[in-house]
């Protein structure tokens, strides 16, 4: 796995607090982040480490090209929240406004891009264009091959996703949120049909709301709650290489592979044309749900049965608040790289950067990613469960949306005004026979 940035647990697990926050990954510490500005008493928690599974592993793109038309305005204010997030937290999170670029390879794919523009960035008024090749060539030194044309956003960013989460996770110490690692949420208790309380693995903290921030857990975790919260794991992969003076400032994608500059001069380097689906229970739980995401994606995602089903199949599904959960036996998800996706983003980003040819890796690692059957996350109070709130399913795009995801569950917790519109967010989708859908767009 990707080295982290440690984050200490608080020593004690108090008796009592306003709001849990289930979950230590990137939106879990917004969420708990946001909440202290406002001197809300909040309680984080994680099973395991912050930022230890993907939020570590993500490849720190902050964005708002090429995404979902019902993400941009959560997206926009997500970017400007990271233009500011050093001065929030009073220390570094390795955000720099680098720019993106999205080489494209056929006049179909540029003809993609020109209709999310025409459809989406345009009526945002969001600053992103198509360049030639020329202009691309120009925009990257060093450039290699026979391109279209390419989507530039000149002021989205990146960021360093374990330094990030973990300066977030200590600015809302800072304001007072306790953050207590190694400590699992074995589930919720209730009054009247009213949050009332958490169960760790150390004992209760009563409390008035939780939001679970859990990744690829939370569908695991509300159906111990009688919560049918339809997520499936998609498996990527990623890697590390050493400083490589020549390549290009700006985070780039293409056929193949996809790269971001850190902070170290190395690059974080991975695949957005390859990841792994592996074929588990809930693949046949779900399987209506996610027919529609699983056909759009059938270039890109590859269906896989193995041990996973039988890992999977194994796993208690309910359990007793005074007994061991499957979140104090898995403390870190840590999948194996698949070695296949991260041989094919070699080979692609050299013929496309030659200066990669020298590189030299210094780590590899894997990541779950949790999937909703639309891409769209879950930003949500659950109306059958007054006082619990779900903030997941960011389906490969949480890292960006961190912070205005952040922010706006906050918001809801605190009943106050939302930043940007959470209907399309809500967890009712799934159960008031929406169908939601994939964008064709996105």
């Amino acid at each position: 796995m990707p080295p982290l940035q440690p984050v200490a647990s608080d020593p004690a697990q108090p008796a009592s607090t306003e709001v849990v926050v289930i979950g230590g990954g990137i939106v879990g510490v917004c969420t708990a982040f946001f909440l202290s500005l406002q001197g809300v008493p909040v309680v984080l928690c994680e099973k395991g480490e912050i930022a230890g599974e993907q939020s570590g592993r993500a490849w720190g793109w902050c964005r708002t090209a090429g995404r979902d038309p019902r993400e941009i305005p959560l997206a926009r204010e997500s970017l400007r929240l990271w233009h500011d997030m050093n001065r929030l937290t009073g220390t570094e999170t390795g955000f720099r406004r680098a720019g993106i670029v999205y080489l494209c390879q056929t006049q179909a794919d540029l003809q993609k891009r020109q209709s999310w523009l025409d459809l989406v960035a345009n009526a945002h008024r969001l600053d992103s264009r198509l360049i030639t090749r020329d202009q691309a060539a120009r925009t990257l030194p060093g450039l290699a091959g026979r391109w279209a044309g390419a989507l530039f956003a000149p002021t989205d960013g990146r960021a360093e996703p374990a330094v990030a989460t973990a300066a977030i996770a200590e600015a809302a110490r800072r304001n007072g949120a306790i953050i207590l690692t190694q400590t699992a949420v074995r589930g919720i208790e209730t009054q009247g049909g009213q949050i009332n309380g958490v169960v760790t693995e150390n004992g209760r903290i009563d409390c008035d709301s939780v939001v679970l921030a859990g990744g690829v857990w939370s569908s695991l975790f509300a159906g111990n709650l009688g919560l049918r919260l339809p997520l499936l794991k998609i498996l990527s992969a990623a890697m590390r290489i050493a400083p490589l003076p020549g390549g290009p400032d700006m985070s780039v994608s293409g056929p193949g592979f996809g790269l971001r500059k850190r902070m170290d001069g190395g690059y974080t380097i991975g695949n957005w044309s390859s990841n792994i689906a592996d074929t588990v229970p809930d693949s046949l739980r779900y399987r209506a749900d996610f027919a529609q995401l699983l056909k759009m994606q059938r270039g890109t995602v590859k269906q896989r049965l193995g041990r996973q089903f039988l890992t999977d199949w194994r796993t208690p599904r309910s359990w007793a608040l005074d007994a061991e959960t499957p979140f104090e036996r898995t403390r870190v998800l840590d999948p194996e790289p698949h070695q296949p996706i991260l041989e094919q983003a070699q080979d692609s980003i050299v013929a496309v950067f030659p200066v990669f040819n020298d590189m030299d890796v210094l780590d590899m690692w894997g990541g779950a990613i949790d999937v909703t059957p639309d891409a769209v996350p879950v930003i949500s109070p659950v109306d059958t469960i007054p006082g619990f709130f779900i903030a997941t399913g960011f389906s490969g795009h949480g890292f960006g949306l961190a912070p205005g995801a952040g922010r706006l569950m906050a918001q809801l917790v605190m009943n106050e005004a939302p930043v940007a519109d959470p209907a399309p967010f809500r967890y009712s989708r799934f159960t008031d026979g929406s169908r939601p859908m994939p964008s064709p767009l996105a």
